[in-house]
Parts: structure tokens; sequence; C-alpha cells
């Protein structure tokens, strides 16, 4: 299997998909058959969330196995919260025994009322070097194209971002973003800052009123007019909003790489029909 910097570099468009595995305790069947469909698709790559819901590494890593049973490239999430030095060393062992190349490395999401990471490695550059040491991994970081909600300025966030690429950060992928103007600002402080590694652009298709608000509240994604304008009128319409968010997520897509932004992640919340959808929308622009 290709590291991820090596297919970002040699397609002039590459689209990924993103999945989570089951809950702890949850069955397989499930997630293998979505792993399936995602994979009939012919993404670029697939990345797991690491341990959804409770789920722990060895479900990551048996969701990351199965998508490259499939012979799609899988990209395998770790976070620093709560992780220690020896847990870590494991979990990277496991992952280059199964043949996994690419690791995106988080600092992860801290409990509720938490307001500091205490484990082992408390930000995700540590995470990232550490990595490193244990084996020729390709290592992903993430970014906040409207900047990290606990940065307190924007060039705080972009120094954030620099001390993760000088350890090793191989390439980012942002959080979810609904005005591409935000995203076009963004590229352009980092250009400004020296960061020059390959940026993939998240996109989260809104297809039913539950994704919204904790879209808007955990995310915190800025409302442009035109999307709150969607909602306002189809939330209540679960048929509509579904088409509606595909075809939001659709528009997204083409503005992006007609402007230039040609690696594209798409959230696909484990509905592999609404990424097909969205994939079959851009049959032509991804020839």
């Amino acid at each position: 299997m290709k590291k991820i910097t090596e297919i970002l570099n040699a397609r002039d468009v590459t689209v990924s998909l993103e999945l989570f595995p089951p809950k702890a305790g949850a069955g397989f069947e499930n997630i293998k058959k979505i792993v399936k469909d995602c994979a009939e698709i012919s993404p670029s790559f697939m990345s797991v969330t690491f341990g959804a819901g409770g789920g722990g590494s060895q479900n990551t890593l048996e969701v990351v196995k199965d998508v490259q049973n499939y012979g799609v490239t899988a990209l395998a999430h770790l976070v620093a919260v709560s992780l220690g030095r020896d847990e870590i060393s494991n979990l990277l062992r496991d992952l280059k025994f199964a043949g996994i190349k690419n690791i995106m490395a988080l600092r992860g999401d801290l409990p509720h009322g938490v307001t500091e990471n205490t484990g082992y490695y408390r930000y995700a550059s540590d995470l990232i070097a550490e990595i490193h040491k244990h084996g020729d991994f390709c290592v992903g970081g993430g970014c906040h194209p409207e900047c990290h909600p606990e940065a307190a300025t924007l060039h705080q966030d972009i120094e954030n971002l620099k001390i993760k690429i000088d350890a090793g950060c191989n390439f980012l992928t942002t959080q979810m973003f609904f005005d591409n103007n935000i995203l076009y600002n963004f590229m352009f402080r980092l250009l400004k800052n020296g960061i020059d590694v390959p940026v993939v652009a998240g996109i989260m298709p809104v297809t039913n009123a539950k994704q919204i608000e904790r879209i808007f509240t955990l995310a915190g994604a800025s409302v442009p007019p035109r999307f709150k304008a969607i909602v306002d009128r189809f939330c209540d319409n679960p048929k509509a909003m579904r088409q509606a968010g595909i075809a939001y997520a659709t528009e997204q897509i083409i503005d992006l790489i007609a402007n230039g932004i040609n690696n594209i992640h798409i959230y696909t919340m484990n509905k592999p029909d609404v990424a097909k959808n969205i994939m079959d929308n851009l049959s032509e622009i991804f020839v």
C-alpha cells in the first residue's frame, strides 16, 4: 500500500472517505458492509477514526485491516488523550504488523469539563514525534480553517501548526467547513507562513437534522447564510434535507477543485450511499 503523501502528490484530484468503527460491544457485520460499499466507490484512501463510542483501538485496527483487504490504502487515527507511552507503542507495533503505513495523529477531544490533556502525550505534536520513532510511517495532522477553538489568535494557531510540521507531520486534513472562502483564506495564511505540506479539505454532507446541532455546537463551524437557508427550509423534510445536503457538498467540492484545491476528504458518517451520490455527481470532474 502507498503512503498518503504519494497519493496526494501523484494525482490531480483525490477523494478520500472517513469511517468510524463500531462502538464497544457492537458487532462488525454492519461496518464490514459499509467498508465494502465504500471500497466499491474507489476512493483514493479511507481513514478510520479512533475507537468511536468507546470502541477502543482494536476496533479501529480491525476496520483498517478490512479496508486494506479491499485494496484501498487505509489511514488509521490515533489520539493522544489519556493514552500512555506503552499503549501507543503497542498500537504502533500492531499497525506496523498489519501493514498500515499511514496514521492520523490527533490530540483528541477532551472530556466534557476538562480543559487540559493529562495523558503522556500532551499535544498532537508529541504524538507525531513518537510515531516517527517506531517506523517509517506517513503521519497526518488536523487543522481548523476557522482557527482552533482553543487558540487565542490566528497567529497562535499557525504557530502551533508549525510545531506539528516540525515534529514530522507530512500532511494536514481540515475540520469541516461550509464556506469555501474560509478555506481559501486559510490556505493563503499557511503559504504566507511557510507551511507547504499537502492539505486535504474536509467536507461534511449534512443530510439530516440530527447532524446539524452537533456540527454547529461541537465543531464550531460557521454557518453561511446560503447554507442556513437550506437547513431552515428542509430540516423537517428528511428526503429533501438529504438531497439538499448532497447538492451543497457537491457544489462545495466543484468550487474547490475549480480553484485548485484538489484533495478532498468526505466525512461520510458511515453512509456510503451519500458518498456514492456525491461521487456520481462528480463523475466527469474526476476523469
